[in-house]
């Protein structure tokens, strides 16, 4: 119905229906040669085996620690953390609103000091210390304590999924990053599961510590906090010398793989641009040349991944020639870098409060379950060690979902379309799960996975539009720590879910739901917003002389259109001096021959 719906509109406007083909999947006519080819296979497979996994395992502990949900305080409660600690049930929910308060206020700080300082160093050092702090959990035996532990452990994990999902993004390509990510991301899934497995198996193999007074033995929930604090430690220590702070500095690539892997994201950063036709070789920053293509091979051969990575298919008769401003960093996989204006062109952008509203309110399912899944499950009526282990099925199905969705994005090169059909997924568990009799355990448990299974498609995929819509690093690492702020849903998710709707939670599903409606309206009118832009755009660079068109596609000064909201505000505040030179000219993005992708 979505499809239909958006498809109605488009035949209705024929200029939109222009800008979208702009933005769409490309048609590659020139292709690879076999040993690029090969050489591109091997460089992303290096990356897929090395590099990835091993942020997907920093996100999973992440996760695992609950970090940004305080989830293992949502498994060890089922354990009694509470009563032995000598807390009241209502103080888990403090420390998890106290928690998210520094976290989500601080995310686009420590998206800053991430980008400034490097992931390779600011990530490992951060998690070193939050795992210590995990393991402190132990010792907690009063309500200070636990808050204190919960915000110096905000403090700390501020910034780490946008620095890293940043620092991920500079070595693929934005049609090989949604699979990619939704591996990553799919670690939050895996390790709601894990959670609940892991807690399964410690509070079985310690089933007498669950109840044991106080007496110098160590409780099941206590051993669960030491073995997620010391293995986080433990990985965060080798990321030190495991993460690379570029291509050119990556340990697992020879000289080879490293000059192509540097130079296919510099010519895929630039693909979204209108251009005029281009010359038979194109030089990167350094004035290096990186060859053409030696000769043409059939599109069925070529790797779906390969395509369009040095040449681009016609485009109205014209090909895209993939040159970068003079204003772009050279090294496009440095982890490291970050300007004035970097800060002030992200923060002045409608495109990321308007993602930022209709993710929160998307994200709330996924916050809310992760947190207190396990104590919804216990209100269908099974034990706290049952309940633990009957939340893997959910999150599972989510992993599951993710992942198809992901794979569904790149193929279909579109990020927006592939979100609605998460939401829709999501909003029929949702009302299931609020419309069953409360006595339909099974059918309702059923519905729990049908929910979660939905949940956590919007959220990194919203992050891959993101990603793949700023080709400046500086500006992507600050909009992903704005877009950070998405974790007050885990505030609201705190707050919705009190004990005094337990156990049904009747209540906190329909306000749920509510929100979810609202998102999923929110990222139609997103789309259709995306397109008006886009042949607004192509509107007014048609009426450009190709003078104009080659200036505004190379240094960003092409004949003003009108006032932007960085050139106002900086104008307003006097920021000037503090901005630098050279402000006037548009970059990546805010560049008129840029077309947003859908």
């Amino acid at each position: 119905m979505v499809v239909s719906i958006v498809a109605r509109l488009e035949n209705v406007l024929p200029s939109i229906c222009h800008a979208a083909r702009l933005a769409g999947p490309e048609d590659t006519s020139e292709q690879l040669s076999h040993d690029q080819i090969l050489l591109n296979r091997r460089t992303v497979r290096k990356f897929d085996l090395i590099l990835l996994p091993f942020l997907s395992l920093l996100f999973l502990l992440n996760s695992l620690d609950r970090s940004n949900v305080a989830k293992q305080i949502g498994n060890a409660e089922t354990a009694n953390f509470t009563r032995d600690a000598g807390l009241a049930p209502q103080d888990l929910n403090t420390a998890v609103a106290c928690f998210f308060a520094f976290f989500v206020a601080l995310q686009p700080v420590g998206a800053a000091l991430g980008r400034r300082y490097g992931m390779a160093l600011w990530v490992p050092a951060c998690m070193s210390i939050w795992g210590l702090c995990t393991a402190l959990h132990i010792w907690v035996h009063a309500k200070w304590q636990l808050i204190t532990l919960r915000i110096v452990i905000g403090i700390l994990e501020a910034g780490f999924y946008p620095v890293t999902v940043s620092y991920l993004s500079l070595f693929y390509t934005r049609f090989e990053f949604a699979r990619r990510l939704g591996l990553f991301y799919g670690q939050y899934a895996v390790a709601g599961a894990l959670g609940g497995v892991l807690s399964y198996v410690v509070f079985s193999k310690f089933p007498n510590l669950e109840t044991t007074p106080e007496d110098g033995k160590w409780k099941s929930w206590q051993i669960l906090f030491l073995l997620e604090g010391g293995s986080t430690i433990v990985v965060a220590l080798v990321g030190f010398f495991w993460l690379p702070h570029s291509a050119e500095s990556a340990w697992f690539l020879d000289k080879e793989e490293r000059r192509w892997a540097e130079a296919r994201i510099t010519r895929d950063r630039s693909a979204s641009e209108i251009t005029q036709p281009a010359t038979a070789n194109h030089e990167d920053e350094d004035g290096s040349q990186v060859e053409e293509a030696l000769e043409s091979r059939p599109t069925s051969e070529v790797p779906e991944e390969a395509r369009g990575l040095l040449t681009e298919g016609p485009v109205d008769g014209h090909r895209l020639d993939r040159k970068f401003s003079s204003a772009t960093a050279k090294s496009f996989t440095q982890d490291t870098g970050l300007s004035h204006y970097d800060v002030l062109s992200a923060f002045t952008d409608w495109k990321i409060y308007f993602l930022l509203f209709v993710n929160i309110l998307s994200a709330i399912p996924a916050m809310a379950f992760s947190v207190f899944l396990p104590l919804v499950v216990k209100g269908l009526g099974f034990d706290s060690v049952h309940a633990n282990l009957l939340t893997a099925p959910p999150f599972m199905t989510g992993v599951v979902i993710l992942w198809l969705f992901t794979w569904w994005s790149d193929k279909r090169r579109e990020r927006l379309i592939p979100i609605l059909y998460g939401l829709a997924i999501l909003l029929a568990g949702l009302t299931a799960t609020v419309m069953l009799p409360k006595d339909a355990y099974r059918l309702r448990y059923a519905a729990l996975c049908v929910l979660l299974g939905g949940c956590f498609v919007a959220s990194p995929l919203t992050v891959a539009w993101l990603t793949g819509n700023i080709p400046e690093p500086g500006k992507r690492a600050i909009v992903l720590g704005i877009n950070g702020w998405g974790n007050l849903a885990g505030l609201f998710s705190a707050l919705l879910f009190k004990p005094q709707y337990a156990p049904e939670y009747v209540t906190p599903f329909f306000v749920t739901l509510t929100c979810v409606m609202v998102s999923f309206v929110g990222y139609m009118v997103f789309r259709l917003l995306l397109l008006w832009e886009n042949a607004a755009r192509s509107r007014t660079l048609a009426k450009w002389s190709v003078e104009d068109v080659e200036r505004e596609r190379v240094c960003g000064t092409g004949p003003v259109v009108r006032a932007r909201a960085t050139t106002i505000l900086r104008r307003a505040l006097k920021l000037e001096r503090w901005i630098g030179d050279g402000v006037e000219a548009r970059r990546g993005d805010e560049k008129m021959t840029f077309q947003y992708g859908l």
